[in-house]
């Protein structure tokens, strides 16, 4: 089977033009994240992301630290967006998602964004990772026609933090192949104090059923790399802060235990995390292991995992070097 990405098929029937307008009116009175802004994006106005109109990329990589079915041997060719529409205290990509003042010197037009795709699909990059696309959803897809007419031909992951408008999502729908979302916590009451949103539980589920809508639960790969399909990440945190069991047991109850579930045990604290006691330290062994018993429990089938170490590898550092930010 010859694999195409499902953004063709748009493309060639005019629909993905009509989606790019939709987004843009959207940015007008900015709702393209649970923020709701409503502020005019297209003429520069900052949200809650500090966000304008142009995309910021603050740096673009053929990377090998995500999923080994996603990293291959050539590496996920991501693309990192400046900026956040949340405000995690702990954020390990702070150097580029808190720093708006600085950040804002990396601003591309939508033609070097086209560029950047394919400059990546040309290093032979397994596909095009948009790492923390929310903020810049809307503009995302005028740049995706662009690198199509380009001769863009990768799959296109979606890797977000989870908190993500369902209407925008939906006009993701057949544009994206792999939807890599976060889930990071089982209440509102963590999401409000450490990344500083009040609904986080309630609109990442929307979001995640929706993602599940369009993918299900079924994957489509190419050797060993994921061509097409849904992996839910999931970042274990000190003390329970994550409430895992509720985060399982939703995907089990509401989605499916067959979802590709990625549990990632390479939490440390950086930031602004050492204000606060209960998540100024990495996990336990124990904290981890505790949550594998809980994949058990809830008989999730898929399941990507890291060493107890891993906090000492995925570190990235995008002072020193914003080319290779990861030292693997």
């Amino acid at each position: 089977m010859i694999f195409e990405p499902s953004y063709l098929k748009l493309y060639n029937s005019g629909e993905l033009r009509h989606r790019k307008v939709y987004a843009e009116k959207l940015l007008s009175s900015c709702t393209i994240c649970p923020q709701d802004c409503l502020i005019d994006r297209t003429k520069d106005e900052l949200g809650k992301c500090l966000s304008g109109y142009l995309p910021i990329v603050s740096a673009y990589t053929a990377h090998f630290g995500e999923e080994p079915v996603l990293s291959g041997t050539h590496g996920a060719g991501n693309i990192f967006f400046g900026n956040c529409n949340l405000k995690c205290i702990y954020c390990q990509n702070s150097d580029i998602s808190q720093n708006w003042k600085s950040e804002i010197k990396n601003q591309v037009s939508f033609e070097r964004l086209a560029d950047i795709m394919i400059e990546l699909q040309e290093k032979k990059c397994h596909n095009i990772g948009l790492v923390s696309p929310t903020h810049f959803s809307s503009q995302i897809i005028k740049s995706i026609e662009i690198a199509i007419e380009k001769g863009l031909i990768l799959p296109i992951i979606y890797n977000t933090n989870g908190y993500d408008s369902v209407e925008m999502l939906k006009l993701y729908d057949g544009i994206i192949d792999i939807y890599l979302p976060d889930f990071k916590y089982g209440s509102n009451e963590y999401s409000k104090k450490y990344s500083k949103v009040d609904n986080y539980f309630e609109k990442t589920k929307s979001a995640l059923k929706e993602m599940y809508r369009q993918l299900g639960d079924e994957v489509i790969y190419e050797g060993n790399i994921l061509l097409r399909g849904l992996i839910i990440r999931h970042l274990v945190l000190p003390n329970d802060l994550s409430e895992t069991e509720e985060v399982l047991k939703f995907i089990a109850a509401e989605l499916s235990n067959k979802i590709h579930l990625s549990i990632m045990s390479q939490y440390y604290p950086t930031f602004h995390a050492n204000n606060d006691i209960l998540i100024d330290r990495t996990i336990r062994e124990s904290e981890y292991n505790r949550v594998l018993m809980l994949l058990d429990k809830y008989g999730f089938e898929n399941v990507f995992t890291q060493e107890i170490e891993s906090f000492e590898t995925y570190r990235p550092d995008f002072q020193r070097n914003r080319e290779k930010p990861f030292s693997f």
